[in-house]
C-alpha cells in the first residue's frame, strides 16, 4: 500500500509522543549507524522495511532501529498499561500476546515469529493494551515510534507501513474470531497447523517440518479448546497418518489431506 504525497497524512502518534525529542547523543548516532548496518545484512529485512523507499530512504529509515533487546523465557517485552514508546520487530524467538479477562482469566491473543511486528495495540490509546511474553530466549529490535511517524509526514511508503501493518492485525483479528466462531475443534486445530507452516514458509523455512514454540495448553488457550482436546486431535491426525509428533516437533506427511482436520480424519477412518 502506498499513499500519494499530496494526500493528507494522518499522525498515528499518541498525545505523550508528539512532544519534541531532545537530540541524540554521539553514543546513540554511533548506535544508529552500526544498526542501520546490521539491518542491510539481516535476513528479515524484507519482512520489517517499508518497500518503495529510495537508498537515501531506506538508510534513514534503517537507522532509527535500534539494537536488539534480549528477552529471557517468560519475561515480558511489555505489560498492559505500559506507556507506548515502540514498536518491536522480533528479531529471533517468539513471544506470545496475551490479554487479562474481566474474569481473571487469560486470553492469548497471538503468537509472534521473527519478522512480525508487536505494539500496534498501543498506537491509538498512548498504551499497551495486552502482555507480551517470550515463549523462549528472544531478541527484539524497537522502533521509535514518534520518529516513525514524523518521518512518515514527508515519506509516503513509510506511511503506508504504518496503516498497511495496522490493516493486517485488523485482518489478524476477523481471522481469530472466525476460527473461535465458525469451526469446529478439529477444523480449529488443523487450520492453526496450516498457518503455522505458512508462516514458516515465509521467513525461508521449512512448512513440513518445525518445531512449536508454544506448548498444547497455549495452542488450546489461543483455540479456545482444553489442553485434552488439542493433544486428543494432535494424535488423530498423527493415527490418520497426516502428521509425525515428538512432543513439540511436527512433521507434516500429508498437506493436501490438512485441508480440515474432520477431512483428515474420516478418510483415514479415525
Amino acid at each position: 500500500m502506498s499513499i500519494s504525497q499530496h494526500q493528507t497524512v494522518v499522525d498515528f502518534r499518541p498525545a505523550t509522543a508528539r512532544i519534541s525529542a531532545p537530540p541524540p547523543s554521539p553514543r546513540q548516532r554511533w548506535e544508529a549507524r552500526t544498526q542501520g548496518a546490521a539491518c542491510a545484512l539481516c535476513h528479515l529485512n524484507t519482512q520489517c522495511l517499508p518497500e518503495g523507499m529510495a537508498a537515501p530512504e531506506r538508510a534513514d529509515f534503517m537507522r532509527l532501529i535500534a539494537r536488539h533487546r534480549k528477552i529471557a523465557t517468560g519475561a515480558a517485552l511489555f505489560r498492559e498499561g505500559d506507556v507506548f514508546e515502540n514498536l518491536y520487530f522480533v528479531k529471533t524467538g517468539s513471544i506470545k500476546t496475551v490479554m487479562l479477562m474481566d474474569d481473571g482469566r487469560e486470553q492469548i491473543t497471538g503468537f509472534h515469529l521473527p519478522g512480525d511486528m508487536l505494539g500496534l495495540d498501543a498506537i491509538n490509546g498512548c498504551v499497551h493494551t495486552c502482555d507480551a511474553i517470550a515463549l523462549d530466549d528472544a531478541r527484539v529490535c524497537a522502533l521509535p515510534f514518534a520518529q516513525v511517524s514524523r518521518m512518515g509526514r514527508d515519506c509516503a511508503p513509510v506511511q503506508g507501513y504504518v496503516q498497511h501493518k495496522l490493516a493486517r492485525e485488523v485482518v489478524r483479528e476477523q481471522q481469530l474470531m472466525l476460527l473461535l466462531g465458525r469451526m469446529t475443534a478439529e477444523e480449529r486445530v488443523a487450520a492453526f497447523l496450516r498457518d503455522l507452516a505458512n508462516r514458516f514458509a515465509e521467513r525461508g523455512q521449512s512448512p513440513n517440518e518445525f518445531t512449536l514454540p508454544m506448548a498444547r495448553e497455549e495452542i488450546g488457550n489461543y483455540l479456545g479448546l482444553t489442553l485434552e482436546t488439542v493433544s486428543r486431535y494432535f494424535s488423530r491426525l498423527k493415527h490418520a497418518g497426516v502428521l509425525n509428533v515428538d512432543n513439540r516437533h511436527i512433521r507434516i506427511r500429508d498437506a493436501r489431506r490438512l485441508v480440515s482436520g474432520s477431512g483428515a480424519m474420516t478418510a483415514a477412518g479415525a
